[in-house]
Protein backbone atom coordinates (compact mmCIF):
# COMPACT_ATOMS: atom_id res chain seq x y z
CA UNK A 1 0.00 0.00 0.00
CA UNK A 2 1.21 3.34 -1.04
CA UNK A 3 -1.34 5.73 1.32
CA UNK A 4 0.37 7.49 3.61
CA UNK A 5 -0.61 7.85 7.24
CA UNK A 6 0.69 10.58 9.52
CA UNK A 7 -0.76 10.18 13.45
CA UNK A 8 -0.45 11.64 16.74
CA UNK A 9 1.78 14.76 16.03
CA UNK A 10 -0.45 15.72 13.10
CA UNK A 11 -0.07 19.11 11.65
CA UNK A 12 -2.53 22.28 11.99
CA UNK A 13 -4.40 22.64 8.90
CA UNK A 14 -5.36 26.26 7.48
CA UNK A 15 -7.34 27.45 4.80
CA UNK A 16 -6.81 29.60 2.11
CA UNK A 17 -7.86 33.05 3.99
CA UNK A 18 -6.84 32.11 7.57
CA UNK A 19 -10.53 31.74 8.93
CA UNK A 20 -10.52 28.10 9.84
CA UNK A 21 -7.75 25.81 11.80
CA UNK A 22 -7.90 22.02 12.32
CA UNK A 23 -5.83 20.05 14.09
CA UNK A 24 -6.74 16.54 13.24
CA UNK A 25 -5.25 13.32 15.26
CA UNK A 26 -4.58 11.33 11.79
CA UNK A 27 -3.93 12.63 8.18
CA UNK A 28 -3.82 10.37 5.24
CA UNK A 29 -3.09 10.81 1.51
CA UNK A 30 -4.31 7.48 -0.07
CA UNK A 31 -3.35 7.24 -3.67
CA UNK A 32 -6.17 5.29 -5.36
CA UNK A 33 -9.72 4.55 -4.73
CA UNK A 34 -9.32 1.43 -2.75
CA UNK A 35 -6.92 2.75 -0.79
CA UNK A 36 -9.45 5.60 0.05
CA UNK A 37 -11.71 3.20 0.43
CA UNK A 38 -9.90 1.46 3.12
CA UNK A 39 -8.37 4.97 5.15
CA UNK A 40 -12.21 5.52 5.63
CA UNK A 41 -13.42 2.09 6.45
CA UNK A 42 -10.05 1.94 9.28
CA UNK A 43 -11.13 5.43 10.23
CA UNK A 44 -14.46 4.57 11.07
CA UNK A 45 -13.89 1.55 12.97
CA UNK A 46 -11.65 3.61 14.82
CA UNK A 47 -14.16 5.93 16.00
CA UNK A 48 -12.67 9.17 13.86
CA UNK A 49 -14.55 11.27 11.35
CA UNK A 50 -13.63 11.65 8.45
CA UNK A 51 -12.73 15.03 6.01
CA UNK A 52 -11.24 15.64 3.06
CA UNK A 53 -9.46 18.83 2.35
CA UNK A 54 -8.47 20.55 -0.97
CA UNK A 55 -6.27 23.61 -1.42
CA UNK A 56 -8.86 25.25 1.28
CA UNK A 57 -10.41 27.65 -0.43
CA UNK A 58 -13.91 27.26 1.66
CA UNK A 59 -13.88 30.40 3.67
CA UNK A 60 -16.27 28.00 6.72
CA UNK A 61 -14.94 24.99 8.62
CA UNK A 62 -16.72 22.71 6.24
CA UNK A 63 -13.59 20.42 6.19
CA UNK A 64 -12.23 21.37 9.09
CA UNK A 65 -12.34 17.92 11.26
CA UNK A 66 -10.63 16.87 14.65
CA UNK A 67 -10.80 13.31 13.21
CA UNK A 68 -8.75 11.63 10.32
CA UNK A 69 -7.95 14.37 7.31
CA UNK A 70 -8.01 13.15 4.21
CA UNK A 71 -5.46 15.00 1.54
CA UNK A 72 -5.96 14.08 -1.98
CA UNK A 73 -3.00 15.26 -3.29
CA UNK A 74 -2.15 11.81 -4.74
CA UNK A 75 -5.77 11.03 -6.39
CA UNK A 76 -4.72 13.13 -9.53
CA UNK A 77 -5.53 13.25 -13.36
CA UNK A 78 -7.23 11.76 -15.64
CA UNK A 79 -8.70 8.31 -15.54
CA UNK A 80 -10.24 8.60 -19.74
CA UNK A 81 -11.26 10.44 -21.93
CA UNK A 82 -14.88 9.39 -24.30
CA UNK A 83 -14.91 10.67 -27.44
CA UNK A 84 -17.94 9.19 -28.34
CA UNK A 85 -19.94 10.32 -25.02
CA UNK A 86 -17.49 13.38 -24.99
CA UNK A 87 -16.91 13.02 -21.18
CA UNK A 88 -14.05 12.97 -19.17
CA UNK A 89 -13.20 11.27 -15.78
CA UNK A 90 -10.73 12.93 -13.47
CA UNK A 91 -9.27 11.42 -9.98
CA UNK A 92 -11.10 13.82 -7.36
CA UNK A 93 -7.82 15.69 -6.21
CA UNK A 94 -7.06 16.54 -9.12
CA UNK A 95 -7.24 20.71 -9.53
CA UNK A 96 -9.08 22.49 -12.00
CA UNK A 97 -6.10 24.00 -13.46
CA UNK A 98 -4.75 20.95 -14.65
CA UNK A 99 -8.06 19.75 -15.95
CA UNK A 100 -8.38 22.62 -17.78
CA UNK A 101 -4.74 22.44 -19.13
CA UNK A 102 -5.32 19.24 -20.14
CA UNK A 103 -8.62 19.38 -21.78
CA UNK A 104 -7.27 22.03 -23.77
CA UNK A 105 -4.57 19.84 -25.09
CA UNK A 106 -7.04 17.63 -25.82
CA UNK A 107 -8.92 20.16 -27.74
CA UNK A 108 -11.76 19.76 -25.65
CA UNK A 109 -13.52 22.00 -22.49
CA UNK A 110 -15.88 22.27 -19.93
CA UNK A 111 -18.85 24.43 -20.56
CA UNK A 112 -18.54 26.87 -17.78
CA UNK A 113 -16.01 27.67 -14.99
CA UNK A 114 -16.06 29.96 -11.81
CA UNK A 115 -13.56 32.99 -11.55
CA UNK A 116 -10.38 30.85 -10.48
CA UNK A 117 -9.08 27.57 -11.10
CA UNK A 118 -7.27 26.65 -7.93
CA UNK A 119 -9.61 24.41 -6.33
CA UNK A 120 -9.21 20.52 -6.47
CA UNK A 121 -12.39 18.90 -8.75
CA UNK A 122 -14.11 17.42 -5.28
CA UNK A 123 -13.87 20.89 -3.28
CA UNK A 124 -15.24 22.58 -6.37
CA UNK A 125 -18.29 20.10 -6.79
CA UNK A 126 -19.14 19.63 -3.43
CA UNK A 127 -19.67 23.50 -2.22
CA UNK A 128 -21.18 24.42 -5.85
CA UNK A 129 -18.60 26.66 -7.30
CA UNK A 130 -20.14 28.51 -10.21
CA UNK A 131 -19.26 31.13 -12.47
CA UNK A 132 -21.72 33.35 -14.52
CA UNK A 133 -24.05 32.06 -17.12
CA UNK A 134 -27.70 32.54 -19.19
CA UNK A 135 -27.42 28.93 -20.18
CA UNK A 136 -24.99 27.07 -17.81
CA UNK A 137 -23.21 28.07 -14.32
CA UNK A 138 -22.04 25.64 -12.06
CA UNK A 139 -19.54 22.96 -12.23
CA UNK A 140 -21.44 20.39 -10.65
CA UNK A 141 -24.43 20.88 -13.38
CA UNK A 142 -21.35 19.58 -15.70
CA UNK A 143 -21.11 15.83 -13.75
CA UNK A 144 -22.22 12.77 -15.63
CA UNK A 145 -21.34 10.19 -12.68
CA UNK A 146 -19.59 10.31 -9.62
CA UNK A 147 -17.53 7.64 -7.86
CA UNK A 148 -18.50 8.21 -3.85
CA UNK A 149 -16.54 6.02 -0.91
CA UNK A 150 -19.47 5.99 1.23
CA UNK A 151 -19.30 5.09 5.54
CA UNK A 152 -18.80 1.92 5.30
CA UNK A 153 -15.86 1.87 3.05
CA UNK A 154 -18.01 0.96 -0.18
CA UNK A 155 -17.19 2.57 -3.43
CA UNK A 156 -20.31 3.59 -4.95
CA UNK A 157 -21.17 4.58 -8.50
CA UNK A 158 -24.32 7.18 -9.08
CA UNK A 159 -25.55 8.74 -12.53
CA UNK A 160 -28.69 9.37 -13.59
CA UNK A 161 -29.70 5.96 -14.44
CA UNK A 162 -27.47 4.41 -12.13
CA UNK A 163 -28.29 5.52 -8.06
CA UNK A 164 -30.00 8.53 -9.28
CA UNK A 165 -31.19 9.94 -5.81
CA UNK A 166 -27.64 9.89 -4.72
CA UNK A 167 -26.80 11.48 -8.17
CA UNK A 168 -29.65 14.12 -7.27
CA UNK A 169 -27.63 14.87 -4.03
CA UNK A 170 -24.57 13.96 -4.15
CA UNK A 171 -22.93 16.47 -6.82
CA UNK A 172 -23.35 19.00 -4.13
CA UNK A 173 -22.58 16.94 -1.13
CA UNK A 174 -20.91 19.06 0.83
CA UNK A 175 -18.57 16.13 1.95
CA UNK A 176 -22.08 14.94 4.02
CA UNK A 177 -22.52 11.58 1.98
CA UNK A 178 -19.13 10.32 0.99
CA UNK A 179 -15.59 10.82 -0.03
CA UNK A 180 -15.54 11.89 -3.89
CA UNK A 181 -12.85 9.87 -5.58
CA UNK A 182 -13.60 10.23 -9.17
CA UNK A 183 -16.17 12.83 -11.09
CA UNK A 184 -16.76 12.29 -14.81
CA UNK A 185 -17.67 15.54 -16.38
CA UNK A 186 -19.28 16.50 -19.87
CA UNK A 187 -16.73 18.12 -22.27
CA UNK A 188 -17.29 19.64 -25.66
CA UNK A 189 -14.76 20.72 -28.22
CA UNK A 190 -12.75 23.84 -27.28
CA UNK A 191 -13.94 27.10 -28.27
CA UNK A 192 -13.14 30.80 -28.40
CA UNK A 193 -15.29 33.34 -26.20
CA UNK A 194 -14.91 36.89 -26.74
CA UNK A 195 -14.68 38.96 -23.40
CA UNK A 196 -15.88 42.86 -23.56
CA UNK A 197 -15.05 44.55 -20.05
CA UNK A 198 -16.29 48.06 -19.69
CA UNK A 199 -16.71 50.78 -17.54
CA UNK A 200 -20.47 51.22 -16.79
CA UNK A 201 -22.56 53.62 -13.99
CA UNK A 202 -24.22 51.42 -11.26
CA UNK A 203 -27.40 52.85 -12.25
CA UNK A 204 -26.88 52.13 -16.00
CA UNK A 205 -26.24 48.81 -15.15
CA UNK A 206 -28.90 48.17 -12.94
CA UNK A 207 -31.42 49.55 -15.23
CA UNK A 208 -29.98 47.24 -18.18
CA UNK A 209 -29.41 44.21 -15.64
CA UNK A 210 -32.62 42.10 -17.46
CA UNK A 211 -31.13 42.77 -21.02
CA UNK A 212 -27.49 42.65 -20.41
CA UNK A 213 -28.21 39.52 -19.01
CA UNK A 214 -30.63 38.04 -21.95
CA UNK A 215 -27.90 39.58 -24.75
CA UNK A 216 -24.88 37.49 -23.31
CA UNK A 217 -23.88 34.02 -22.72
CA UNK A 218 -21.84 35.24 -19.65
CA UNK A 219 -22.43 38.62 -17.80
CA UNK A 220 -20.93 39.65 -14.36
CA UNK A 221 -20.49 42.88 -13.29
CA UNK A 222 -18.56 44.81 -10.04
CA UNK A 223 -19.65 47.37 -7.93
CA UNK A 224 -17.27 49.63 -6.16
CA UNK A 225 -18.79 50.53 -2.84
CA UNK A 226 -18.68 54.48 -2.46
CA UNK A 227 -18.88 55.54 -5.95
CA UNK A 228 -21.49 54.66 -8.58
CA UNK A 229 -19.16 53.14 -10.89
CA UNK A 230 -19.14 49.43 -11.85
CA UNK A 231 -16.95 47.48 -14.06
CA UNK A 232 -18.95 44.83 -16.50
CA UNK A 233 -17.68 42.05 -18.56
CA UNK A 234 -19.41 40.10 -21.31
CA UNK A 235 -18.42 36.55 -22.11
CA UNK A 236 -19.76 35.50 -25.10
CA UNK A 237 -18.64 32.38 -27.75
CA UNK A 238 -16.78 33.49 -30.99
CA UNK A 239 -16.35 32.50 -34.44
CA UNK A 240 -12.50 33.81 -33.64
CA UNK A 241 -9.51 34.07 -34.67
CA UNK A 242 -8.31 33.98 -30.99
CA UNK A 243 -6.80 37.64 -29.65
CA UNK A 244 -5.46 37.47 -26.26
CA UNK A 245 -4.55 40.17 -24.53
CA UNK A 246 -0.92 41.42 -25.09
CA UNK A 247 1.62 40.39 -22.70
CA UNK A 248 2.26 43.79 -21.29
CA UNK A 249 -1.54 44.95 -21.16
CA UNK A 250 -2.59 42.08 -19.62
CA UNK A 251 0.04 42.18 -16.38
CA UNK A 252 -0.69 45.91 -16.55
CA UNK A 253 -4.86 44.82 -16.35
CA UNK A 254 -4.93 41.12 -14.03
CA UNK A 255 -1.46 41.16 -12.31
CA UNK A 256 -0.52 45.34 -11.12
CA UNK A 257 -3.93 46.35 -11.28
CA UNK A 258 -5.77 43.80 -9.88
CA UNK A 259 -3.42 42.01 -7.96
CA UNK A 260 -0.25 44.13 -7.10
CA UNK A 261 -1.71 48.49 -6.78
CA UNK A 262 -5.05 46.31 -5.12
CA UNK A 263 -2.98 44.84 -2.13
CA UNK A 264 -1.14 47.94 -1.91
CA UNK A 265 -4.54 50.02 -1.68
CA UNK A 266 -6.25 47.17 0.63
CA UNK A 267 -3.17 47.50 3.24
CA UNK A 268 -4.05 51.20 3.09
CA UNK A 269 -7.65 50.89 3.56
CA UNK A 270 -7.51 48.86 6.50
CA UNK A 271 -4.68 50.83 7.85
CA UNK A 272 -6.32 54.13 7.55
CA UNK A 273 -10.11 53.32 6.74
CA UNK A 274 -11.41 56.81 5.65
CA UNK A 275 -8.70 56.56 2.83
CA UNK A 276 -10.86 54.11 1.20
CA UNK A 277 -13.80 56.15 -0.34
CA UNK A 278 -11.15 57.75 -2.28
CA UNK A 279 -9.15 55.06 -3.13
CA UNK A 280 -12.60 53.26 -4.48
CA UNK A 281 -13.09 55.91 -6.74
CA UNK A 282 -9.00 56.36 -8.07
CA UNK A 283 -9.59 51.97 -8.54
CA UNK A 284 -13.07 52.49 -10.42
CA UNK A 285 -11.55 54.58 -12.45
CA UNK A 286 -8.39 53.05 -13.43
CA UNK A 287 -9.69 49.98 -15.02
CA UNK A 288 -9.89 51.05 -19.26
CA UNK A 289 -12.10 49.08 -21.46
CA UNK A 290 -10.68 46.20 -23.45
CA UNK A 291 -11.72 42.95 -25.84
CA UNK A 292 -9.94 40.00 -26.33
CA UNK A 293 -10.68 36.70 -27.59
CA UNK A 294 -9.01 33.07 -26.41
CA UNK A 295 -9.73 29.43 -25.24
CA UNK A 296 -12.41 29.15 -22.38
CA UNK A 297 -10.03 28.99 -19.14
CA UNK A 298 -7.88 31.81 -19.91
CA UNK A 299 -11.24 34.26 -20.23
CA UNK A 300 -13.27 32.87 -17.26
CA UNK A 301 -10.00 32.45 -14.74
CA UNK A 302 -8.41 35.58 -13.40
CA UNK A 303 -5.54 35.15 -10.59
CA UNK A 304 -6.73 36.39 -6.97
CA UNK A 305 -3.35 36.80 -5.35
CA UNK A 306 -4.64 39.60 -2.91
CA UNK A 307 -6.45 37.13 0.54
CA UNK A 308 -9.82 38.39 1.60
CA UNK A 309 -12.89 37.21 3.16
CA UNK A 310 -15.76 36.65 1.55
CA UNK A 311 -19.98 35.77 2.23
CA UNK A 312 -21.94 35.14 -1.23
CA UNK A 313 -25.54 34.90 -1.48
CA UNK A 314 -28.52 33.30 -3.93
CA UNK A 315 -31.42 35.24 -4.48
CA UNK A 316 -34.32 34.79 -7.02
CA UNK A 317 -32.51 36.69 -10.42
CA UNK A 318 -35.39 38.78 -10.24
CA UNK A 319 -34.74 40.04 -6.62
CA UNK A 320 -30.47 40.82 -7.73
CA UNK A 321 -31.44 44.86 -8.94
CA UNK A 322 -33.23 45.66 -5.50
CA UNK A 323 -31.31 43.84 -3.08
CA UNK A 324 -28.19 45.17 -4.51
CA UNK A 325 -29.80 49.09 -4.13
CA UNK A 326 -30.55 47.92 -0.86
CA UNK A 327 -26.84 46.93 -0.34
CA UNK A 328 -25.75 50.26 -1.37
CA UNK A 329 -28.29 52.03 0.76
CA UNK A 330 -27.07 50.48 3.04
CA UNK A 331 -23.50 50.95 3.14
CA UNK A 332 -24.29 54.83 2.29
CA UNK A 333 -25.90 55.62 5.66
CA UNK A 334 -23.60 53.39 7.81
CA UNK A 335 -20.28 54.03 8.78
CA UNK A 336 -18.84 51.09 6.85
CA UNK A 337 -15.80 51.50 4.95
CA UNK A 338 -15.61 48.97 2.01
CA UNK A 339 -12.11 48.70 0.01
CA UNK A 340 -13.23 45.20 -2.28
CA UNK A 341 -15.70 45.57 -5.00
CA UNK A 342 -19.49 43.90 -4.98
CA UNK A 343 -19.67 40.45 -7.47
CA UNK A 344 -22.53 40.07 -9.35
CA UNK A 345 -23.44 37.20 -11.47
CA UNK A 346 -26.16 34.59 -12.81
CA UNK A 347 -26.53 31.12 -13.26
CA UNK A 348 -29.57 28.63 -14.61
CA UNK A 349 -31.98 26.62 -12.40
CA UNK A 350 -30.73 23.00 -12.29
CA UNK A 351 -32.08 19.76 -11.15
CA UNK A 352 -29.41 19.71 -7.91
CA UNK A 353 -30.86 18.91 -4.34
CA UNK A 354 -28.81 21.66 -2.36
CA UNK A 355 -27.57 23.44 -5.23
CA UNK A 356 -27.74 27.14 -4.78
CA UNK A 357 -29.54 27.20 -8.09
CA UNK A 358 -31.58 24.71 -7.41
CA UNK A 359 -35.17 25.14 -8.53
CA UNK A 360 -34.64 28.70 -9.84
CA UNK A 361 -33.09 31.23 -11.80
CA UNK A 362 -30.29 32.79 -9.47
CA UNK A 363 -27.92 36.32 -9.32
CA UNK A 364 -25.41 35.75 -6.73
CA UNK A 365 -24.31 38.99 -4.60
CA UNK A 366 -21.12 38.32 -3.42
CA UNK A 367 -19.36 40.54 -0.70
CA UNK A 368 -15.39 40.58 0.06
CA UNK A 369 -13.12 42.35 2.53
CA UNK A 370 -9.79 42.26 2.61
CA UNK A 371 -7.94 39.45 5.17
CA UNK A 372 -7.39 40.85 8.18
CA UNK A 373 -10.12 43.67 8.21
CA UNK A 374 -13.03 42.69 10.74
CA UNK A 375 -16.05 42.05 8.49
CA UNK A 376 -18.84 40.73 10.84
CA UNK A 377 -20.37 44.05 10.95
CA UNK A 378 -20.81 44.66 7.01
CA UNK A 379 -21.74 40.35 6.31
CA UNK A 380 -24.22 40.76 9.51
CA UNK A 381 -26.01 44.24 7.54
CA UNK A 382 -25.95 42.14 4.33
CA UNK A 383 -27.01 38.69 5.28
CA UNK A 384 -30.29 40.55 6.58
CA UNK A 385 -31.16 41.89 3.40
CA UNK A 386 -30.22 38.71 1.49
CA UNK A 387 -32.05 36.25 3.90
CA UNK A 388 -35.32 39.02 3.18
CA UNK A 389 -34.87 37.83 -0.16
CA UNK A 390 -34.81 34.12 0.28
CA UNK A 391 -31.35 34.15 -0.21
CA UNK A 392 -28.95 31.02 -0.29
CA UNK A 393 -25.62 31.05 0.91
CA UNK A 394 -22.70 29.66 -0.87
CA UNK A 395 -22.03 26.66 0.81
CA UNK A 396 -18.03 27.56 0.84
CA UNK A 397 -18.57 30.86 1.82
CA UNK A 398 -19.14 32.87 5.58
CA UNK A 399 -22.78 32.95 6.95
CA UNK A 400 -24.32 32.12 9.63
CA UNK A 401 -27.33 30.14 8.55
CA UNK A 402 -28.90 27.06 9.98
CA UNK A 403 -30.68 24.19 9.45
CA UNK A 404 -33.76 25.28 10.34
CA UNK A 405 -33.45 27.92 7.85
CA UNK A 406 -32.00 26.46 5.03
CA UNK A 407 -35.22 23.73 5.04
CA UNK A 408 -37.34 26.80 4.10
CA UNK A 409 -35.07 28.18 1.14
CA UNK A 410 -34.37 24.51 -0.10
CA UNK A 411 -37.87 22.58 -0.76
CA UNK A 412 -35.84 19.75 -1.26
CA UNK A 413 -33.71 19.56 2.11
CA UNK A 414 -35.61 16.97 3.42
CA UNK A 415 -34.49 14.12 0.73
CA UNK A 416 -30.93 15.32 1.27
CA UNK A 417 -31.04 14.66 5.17
CA UNK A 418 -33.23 11.68 4.82
CA UNK A 419 -30.16 10.23 1.99
CA UNK A 420 -27.56 11.19 4.38
CA UNK A 421 -29.61 9.20 7.28
CA UNK A 422 -29.18 6.32 5.13
CA UNK A 423 -25.74 6.70 3.68
CA UNK A 424 -24.23 7.94 7.04
CA UNK A 425 -26.19 7.23 9.77
CA UNK A 426 -23.22 7.72 12.04
CA UNK A 427 -22.15 10.84 10.94
CA UNK A 428 -18.75 9.37 10.14
CA UNK A 429 -18.25 12.44 7.46
CA UNK A 430 -20.08 15.22 10.42
CA UNK A 431 -18.48 18.10 11.55
CA UNK A 432 -19.76 21.67 13.66
CA UNK A 433 -20.41 23.07 10.32
CA UNK A 434 -22.36 20.14 9.06
CA UNK A 435 -24.24 20.31 12.03
CA UNK A 436 -25.14 23.90 12.24
CA UNK A 437 -26.51 23.59 8.08
CA UNK A 438 -27.67 19.95 8.19
CA UNK A 439 -29.18 19.73 11.27
CA UNK A 440 -28.18 15.85 13.54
Amino acid sequence: MSTSTRAGNSSTWRNWSGTVTARPVREAAPASADELAETVRRAAEDGLRVKTVGTGHSFTAIAATDGLLIRPELLTGIRRIDRDEMTVTVESGTPLKRLNMALAREGLSLTNMGDIMEQTVAGAVSTGTHGTGRDSASIAAQIRSLELVTADGSLLTCSEKENPDVFAAARIGLGALGVISAVTFAVEPVFLLTAREEPMSFDRVTSEFDALHTENEHFEFYWFPHTGNCNTKRNNRSAGPAAPPGRVSAWIDDELLSNGIFQVACSLGRAVPRTIPTIAKLSSQALSARTYTDIPYKVYTSPRRVRFVEMEYAVPREAAVAALREVKAMIERSPLKISFPVEVRTAPADDITLSTASGRETAYIAVHLYKGTPYRGYFTAVERIMTAHGGRPHWGKVHTRDAAYLAEVYPRFGEFTALRDRLDPDRVFGNDYLRRVLGD
